[in-house]
């Protein structure tokens, strides 16, 4: 038996019950949501084992990066990719022009996340938000504000909160936005009243479009570089984080061998990644940390990058 499906058989049903009372009494005296819609909303809602089993060994925690590359960076989706910004070239474009952000970056999150819209996930969010929210101490606190968040934007979007489709953490649309980045970042691409990130191309690219803009990305600027080290390097790994605590300079007196012709005073993070040939070192900079804000993971988003790269070359010789 696996330790998350352990963790369900050892939960207390009736704590369960009281953190759904306490979070329906609270939602209902600060949003006037209607009591018995959201109670029978709420009583309907299933407790899933395997989402609590799924959330405990998410790929990038538990494969290798040459691995985990292996499932994004492959014929088939840089081919979907491809064919996917020639089919929607006006929206890609529009919504790249509009946010000035790189228009094969915003193809990429959309092969990662959902196969270009194909594999948008099969759970029922409300299903995943109330598990997570009631049945997963170690994350209570944030699904709880998910499914908050998630009432609220059923209620602002007019959808049927026991119809929604998402992934195992409550993930939406074909850029798989959790409830609260919906609300804050979502955007009415063909201005028709409603933010439809399922279906509507204009809606979906311009949100994830605003969704970088929004966290700082810089366009025509570096992401990320392969790197290699010097006889001065001290031989310890770094600490791998997606926060730019170094410099370029710094990391050059450490022994990190860089090109590049940005400034010595230029914010950097130094990586190390287990790849099929041994370790590989990189330095990414500003606009890596952005993609790390879409999800926080450094195997993620260098995935990202090399699958946008990717696909732009492929995209460009087409």
């Amino acid at each position: 038996m696996s330790s998350a499906i352990a963790q369900v058989a050892e939960v207390d049903m009736d704590m369960v019950q009281h953190a759904k009372g306490v979070f329906l009494e609270r939602v209902i005296a600060e949003h006037e949501f209607r009591r018995s819609e959201i109670t029978r909303i709420l009583d309907n809602a299933h407790i899933d084992e395997q989402i609590l089993e799924t959330i405990s060994r998410p790929a990038e925690r538990v494969l290798p990066w040459y691995e985990y590359r292996k499932i994004f960076l492959n014929d088939a989706r840089i081919r979907g990719g491809v064919e996917f910004w020639k089919e929607h070239v006006l929206e890609v474009t529009s919504a790249s022009e509009a946010y000035s952000v790189a228009p094969e970056l915003l193809v990429a999150i959309l092969g990662i996340e959902t196969y270009y819209g194909q594999r948008m996930g099969g759970y029922r969010v409300i299903d995943s938000l109330a598990t997570l929210a009631f049945a997963y101490p170690p994350r209570s606190a944030f699904f709880t504000s998910e499914l908050e968040s998630f009432f609220l934007l059923a209620r602002e979007e007019d959808i049927d909160p026991e119809e929604v489709l998402g992934s195992y953490a409550g993930a939406m649309g074909a850029g798989q936005f959790i409830s609260s980045s919906y609300r804050a970042y979502a955007v009415d691409g063909d201005a028709d009243g409603q933010r439809n990130l399922w279906g509507n191309w204009q809606d979906i690219l311009a949100s994830v479009a605003n969704y970088f803009s929004s966290h700082g990305w810089q366009q025509d600027q570096p992401v990320i570089d392969r790197v290699s080290l010097s006889r001065t390097w001290s031989g310890t790994e770094p600490p791998n984080s997606m926060n730019l605590d170094e410099t370029i300079a710094s990391l050059s007196n450490a022994g990190y061998v860089l090109s590049t012709e940005l400034s010595g005073e230029t914010p950097a993070t130094p990586l190390s990644l287990e790849g099929e040939d041994g370790q590989e070192y990189w330095v990414g900079y500003h606009n890596f940390y952005v993609i790390t804000r879409y999800n926080r993971s450094i195997m993620y988003a260098l995935a990202a990058y090399q699958l946008s790269q990717t696909i732009l070359a492929e995209y460009e010789q087409s």
